[in-house]
């Protein structure tokens, strides 16, 4: 049978533990989902059609809605809100774009309840008759258990969807379902 003093020292240890997975880590990780494909249309017909938000439900798997200013191509500093589910996960996110260099580049930068919540990078290159679209999804890991859990499956699942989103997007721009 174990003391009373193992048995508290035990308990303290597991709470600190515990209180250790959910507090802020000083170097928050980054994971970078790296995805691209190769669309028969020109970038400026594709640069348009992603950074305008309306469709973004229409290719991108993780969004369920925007609203805001989502009928044209946005230009830096315009917002939209933004309804998700990445990696079973769902919630708002209301996005600012960042910088706008049609039709090579586009970013925008995410917030959730305040807290930075990632970046998405569109990066346009002309292929032939075509345009290479390379799409990067950056985003930190704020605690030990987020960037637990996104070692262990989250990350996986955010990739997934991502390689999904262009194939879709491709299909989409190409006259396909």
């Amino acid at each position: 049978m174990t003391s009373r003093p193992g048995l508290f020292r035990v308990l303290v240890a597991i709470v600190v533990i515990v209180a250790a997975l959910f507090v802020p880590l000083p170097w928050q990780p980054l994971t970078r989902i790296h995805s691209e494909v190769t669309i028969d249309r020109p970038p400026a017909v594709v640069f348009d059609y992603v950074s305008t938000p309306a469709n973004w439900p229409l290719w991108h798997p993780s969004s369920l809605g925007v609203t805001g200013a989502t009928d044209h191509s946005l230009r830096p500093g315009e917002r939209v809100t933004e309804a998700f589910r990445v990696a079973g996960r769902e919630g708002t996110v209301v996005w600012t774009v960042a910088n706008r260099q049609a039709p090579r580049a586009w970013a925008i930068e995410g917030e959730i309840d305040g807290r930075a919540a990632g970046t998405v990078v569109y990066t346009l290159t002309p292929d032939g008759q075509g345009t290479r679209f390379e799409r990067e999804f950056t985003y930190r890991a704020p605690t030990l258990l987020f960037s637990l859990l996104n070692w262990v499956a989250l990350r996986q699942r955010v990739d997934s969807e991502s390689a999904e989103a262009v194939r879709r997007l491709k299909a989409r721009l190409e006259g396909g379902t």
